[in-house]
């Protein structure tokens, strides 16, 4: 589980931030004025990376957040099995199964090489590389 811990006025649209233990990518952030005895608030909405389900918090301004760090790597995809595909890092040499989403079925072929994101343990498959 690789994250950081930032100040929550640092979180802006199209960061990443990390909700009910679930990767987010912002979609919107709205600060609200301080109170006559309270602080400005937070009000940060996201969407999951993994499972694409909006999500939303509230926080003061001097609250930290954790913020996931993803690891964008590349693999060569050596055999396809339904909706899976076998892949090697080509950095590593690790192999290992990645879900081929919806929008990708068709496209990845053996031998093609793919950009994956490590985020927070999982690994998702993010573009076909030379596929338009």
């Amino acid at each position: 589980m690789s994250k950081k811990v930032v100040g929550v006025n640092a979180i802006k649209a199209g960061s990443f931030i990390i909700i009910d233990d679930a990767a987010c990518k912002v979609i919107s952030c709205e600060s609200s004025k301080s109170g006559k005895h309270g602080h400005a608030k937070y009000r940060i909405v996201a969407v999951g990376l993994l499972d694409d389900k909006k999500r939303e918090i509230l926080k003061p301004s001097g609250e930290s957040v954790e913020v996931p760090i993803i690891d964008k790597k590349t693999a060569q995809v050596l055999s396809i099995s339904g909706d899976k595909a076998n892949v090697m890092d080509v950095e590593t040499y690790e192999t290992f199964d990645l879900k081929i989403p919806e929008e990708f079925k068709g496209k990845v072929v053996e031998g093609a090489q793919v950009l994956f994101w490590g985020i927070l343990g999982e690994k998702v498959l993010k573009q076909v590389k030379g596929a338009e």
